[in-house]
């Protein structure tokens, strides 16, 4: 039955309304879960009772595929990550958006208070048993106006997915379809908006480090800035790499650099530290004095819980037949440049400074010391009476630095 027109008038007036704050809402960087929330809760309030809402968006992250924001009356609203794997697990193969994107449909509407359905789908199972009646799904792509096209799920593509599903007694009615349909449009744009965002952080971290990802989205883009901090500089690097990529195949070399390259990271990351760069087998890491007063202790913590992960993960691959490796680890601490250097159009962020190029040398002193784990006074010195394994290996002269520098060694 149609709405009365005075009702249709205003639940149009409502959506329009709507439209305009969605659309601020996108220019004001809004989180996504706080606008889904009181977009649903306007248009319950326009006279439209939506149960549950869904957005899925892609994610551009190494390990998370898509995010999807949830949104019940009266309940908690939800967010969801999706890990990256490739595949296509079975509870999504068998769901709505599935078969929306694969059979090159914009929408689904499907009421779920007939006798006779024409799709089903297990999902349809639990909503009815909330009391939902009918349901409506829709997709649009935020690069490129063909919303017909069938997308491979696996891939996934850039754009949204997002259902709706009401308990009005007999489904949505024409009224609230067109307006909800209108309501596509502005909504892409805010969630485009939020996404863009996203993916800019997302893709900066991976590729740049968290820190030096937030310093160039907060705009410190231009050729030749740098800043003056004094930091522990953590110098990274696999043993014997060069003859193992001679005999292994591609992909086992790729794998066995991610594997080892992950614990790496970790143990770098989550002891507040930041990753700047990889460079073939090795990697470049520095933990900031200025934010993090008791840098000297925690890198070298550090550097101890991944001599003794890797040693775990060596036994581990050997039961598996897998081949394995050492690392070699300098650490020094110093003042360095930190920020842009590079060419016009293709900049890097990273340090520079003799303490680099001291850390370096200091690394190449593993060698001659017979330790895999070198670190230079200038961070042992400080420890030495809460940190008793921190052993002198003596004073070196160190190529094109001035001073003798004692080196140190964890027991």
């Amino acid at each position: 039955m149609a709405a009365p027109a005075t009702d249709a008038f205003q639940l149009t007036a409502a959506v329009s309304d709507l439209t305009a704050w969605l659309i601020q809402q996108g220019l004001e960087d809004a989180p996504v879960e706080e606008w889904l929330e009181e977009c649903c809760e306007r248009l319950v309030a326009a006279g439209i009772p939506i149960l549950r809402v869904n957005v899925t968006t892609r994610a551009h992250h190494p390990e998370i595929g898509a995010v999807a924001f949830r949104w019940f009356r009266g309940g908690e609203s939800e967010q969801f990550e999706f890990q990256r794997t490739g595949t296509v697990g079975d509870d999504y193969r068998l769901s709505p958006l599935y078969y929306l994107l694969i059979n090159g449909k914009r929408e689904l509407r499907q009421r779920l208070d007939v006798p006779a359905p024409e799709h089903w789908f297990p999902i349809f199972d639990e909503l009815v048993a909330l009391g939902a009646t009918d349901y409506l799904a829709m997709k649009r792509f935020f690069l490129g106006t063909d919303h017909d096209q069938p997308v491979d799920p696996s891939k996934g593509a850039e754009g949204m997915t997002i259902s709706i599903v009401t308990d009005a007694p007999g489904g949505f009615s024409e009224v609230a379809l067109r307006e909800l349909r209108a309501l596509i449009a502005p909504l892409s744009l805010t969630l485009k908006s939020a996404a863009n965002r996203r993916m800019a952080e997302d893709i900066s971290a991976a590729y740049l480090g968290r820190d030096a990802s937030q310093r160039v989205l907060s705009g410190a883009l231009r050729r030749g800035s740098c800043e003056a901090i004094p930091a522990v500089i953590w110098y990274f690097d696999l043993q014997g790499f060069t003859a193992l990529s001679e005999t292994l195949p591609g992909p086992d070399i790729i794998a066995m650099l991610n594997d080892y390259f992950a614990e790496a990271v970790d143990a770098v990351q989550s002891r507040g530290g930041n990753v700047l760069k990889f460079m073939g087998d090795g990697m470049l890491a520095i933990f900031n004095l200025d934010t993090m007063p008791d840098a000297r202790a925690v890198a070298i913590e550090a550097a101890a819980a991944l001599r003794d992960t890797v040693g775990q993960m060596n036994a581990a691959r050997k039961a598996e037949g897998l081949p394995v490796t050492g690392f070699t680890l300098g650490l020094h601490a110093g003042d360095v440049l930190y920020g842009n250097i590079g060419g016009r159009t293709r900049l890097d962020f990273t340090v520079i400074g003799p303490a680099v190029n001291t850390t370096a040398r200091i690394l190449g002193m593993s060698g001659p010391v017979g330790q895999n784990i070198v670190i230079s006074s200038a961070v042992a010195q400080p420890l030495r009476e809460v940190r008793p394994d921190l052993v002198s290996l003596g004073a070196y002269r160190l190529r094109s630095v001035t001073e003798r520098q004692e080196l140190f060694t964890l027991d």
